[in-house]
Order: structure tokens, then C-alpha cells, then sequence
């Protein structure tokens, strides 16, 4: 099992930025896809993006296609969430996981905790 620990949430003006991060420890992330997921207040948890352990493919939800944009580092066993132009509706706890079938499906066991990222208006 891998663990996994977010940072970088806060609150941010509409309009503004937030970059993700995702560190890993445990066992190695070189071998596996990433992604990130979030969960709104009263809403299921949603797919944001995700990527693949060579970086060759990414994926994202269209809501966020063209806004964020998710990368690695192997090196450092950290994925990153970087998050452009956020709007209220990306108000949500965010997540990040092993992905196990590409694009979407998460391992039900190697998740993070979660960061809190609000977005006022």
C-alpha cells in the first residue's frame, strides 16, 4: 500500500490559482497512474484528472479541461494539481489516488486524506 498526503488547499478569489500537491511514500509512484479526485458539500466524490506513470497521457474532466493541469515528478513521488482560473463551483475537498483502470478508477485503498480548496466569489 502506498500513502499518500495532499497539500496545498486554501481560499482563493474567483479567478485565481492553487497548485496541488501529492506526496507518496510507502512504495514507489513510478510504476503507476495518479489522478485527483474531489468531493463538494451534499455531492459524490467526481474525477478531476489523471495521468500516467510516464506522463505519456493525461486525462481530465471536462469541467476542468483547459483550467488544470496535472503533472509528476517521479523523482520526488509527488503529483501536482495545477489549478488555473477557478470558479466557486471547484469548492471541494480534493483528493488524490492510484489509479487502477485508466482514466477514472481509483484503487479503493491508496488514497490521500484530502485538502480543502475553496473558491469565493
Amino acid at each position: 500500500q502506498v500513502q499518500l498526503v495532499e497539500s496545498g488547499g486554501g481560499l482563493v478569489q474567483t479567478g485565481g490559482s492553487l497548485r496541488l500537491s501529492c506526496v507518496a511514500s510507502g512504495r514507489t509512484i513510478n510504476n503507476y497512474s495518479m489522478g485527483w479526485f474531489r468531493q463538494a458539500p451534499g455531492k459524490e466524490r467526481e474525477f478531476v484528472a489523471s495521468n500516467t506513470w510516464d506522463r505519456d497521457r493525461t486525462y481530465y474532466a471536462d469541467s476542468v479541461k483547459g483550467r488544470f493541469t496535472i503533472s509528476r515528478d517521479n523523482a520526488k513521488s509527488t503529483v501536482y494539481l495545477q489549478m488555473n482560473s477557478l470558479k466557486p463551483d471547484d469548492t471541494a475537498v480534493y483528493y488524490c489516488a492510484r489509479i487502477v483502470v485508466l482514466p477514472s478508477v481509483p484503487s479503493p485503498s491508496d488514497w490521500g486524506r484530502g485538502t480543502q480548496v475553496t473558491v469565493s466569489s
